[in-house]
């Protein structure tokens, strides 16, 4: 029987992101999305106009008729999320439908490149800790680590930090989102100079005492929905009973020829990159 995602994001039609991204990978990787939207918008809000109808008070209408449905899931995946008011939905419906079998990945969206995002607030991130300590796997950016580590951003910017030095500071902090609820960390987005003198970007597991570090050559371009595309590939891996490490790297390849293709097709950013033709890759 195929197996079902509930995915909790926001749905923009245009850049290619949230549940677009999420609902493309997961079908394709054979899973069943399930979307329960947080937002509906015209476009992502990085265009220069865009339309947001929010959807928090029709939230709980999803929860209640999957509940009387007797719907259940393999796993639950949440993503972007406007306010505390969502979070509280995302916790209840967390009551209803996580049990033991089911997997719950956070993909805890407040920020990037050290800069929080407009909807921001302290509040917002006592809320996402909460979230994320219920999670089995959460894939922060390294802005988003630090936030829910407490650590200052700019302290790992230090030109002279080696990665294995930028490692062991950030398993270090990481051991304060592990210690209540064994979980895995998965940071996105690392920006280093490897041994060679290439320009790599990163993505590093922590697990426990262990981690894993899979990184591929830095294109040119921050791209809309990036992050969203891995932490799908990273959803539809748990489902499948893939391991990280081999999910980490399968997913690293998909977004690398995504953002070459889209690189050389001067694709603008605010679109996203050109994955449907590279979604064959995760046909695992």
């Amino acid at each position: 029987m195929t197996k079902k995602v509930a995915v909790i994001n926001d749905l923009s039609g245009l850049g290619r992101c949230s549940l677009t991204a999420a609902i493309s990978v997961l079908s394709a990787m054979g899973i069943q999305a399930c979307p329960l939207p947080t937002a509906i918008l015209s476009s992502q809000t990085e265009y220069p106009s865009y339309y947001c109808y929010d959807f928090t008070d029709k939230m709980d209408y999803f929860r209640q008729e999957w509940k009387k449905l007797g719907t259940s899931f393999s796993g639950i995946y949440t993503g972007y999320v406007a306010s505390v008011c969502q979070i509280e939905q995302i916790m209840h419906f967390l009551d209803t439908f996580q049990t033991a079998d089911t997997f719950l990945l956070v993909d805890p969206v407040m920020g990037d490149d050290g800069v929080t995002y407009d909807m921001y607030t302290s509040g917002l991130l006592t809320a996402m800790k909460e979230l994320a300590a219920r999670a089995d796997v959460i894939t922060p950016n390294l802005t988003e680590f630090c936030l829910l580590t407490d650590i200052d951003y700019n302290s790992l910017q230090d030109s002279s930090l080696s990665i294995q030095q930028l490692i062991s500071r950030l398993k270090d902090a990481g051991q304060t989102l592990t210690k209540d609820h064994e979980k895995k960390v998965l940071i996105t987005g690392i920006h280093f100079t490897a041994d060679d003198g290439v320009h790599k970007i990163g993505n590093l597991l922590l697990d426990g005492s262990s981690h894993f570090l899979s990184a591929y050559p830095c294109c040119n371009g921050s791209y809309s929905g990036t992050g969203d595309l891995f932490a799908s590939c990273i959803t539809g891996g748990l489902a499948r009973d893939i391991s990280l490490t081999e999910m980490m790297q399968t997913a690293g390849s998909f977004l690398e020829k995504s953002l070459i293709d889209s690189v050389e097709e001067h694709v603008p950013v605010n679109e996203g990159v050109n994955f449907e033709k590279y979604l064959y890759l995760l046909h695992t």
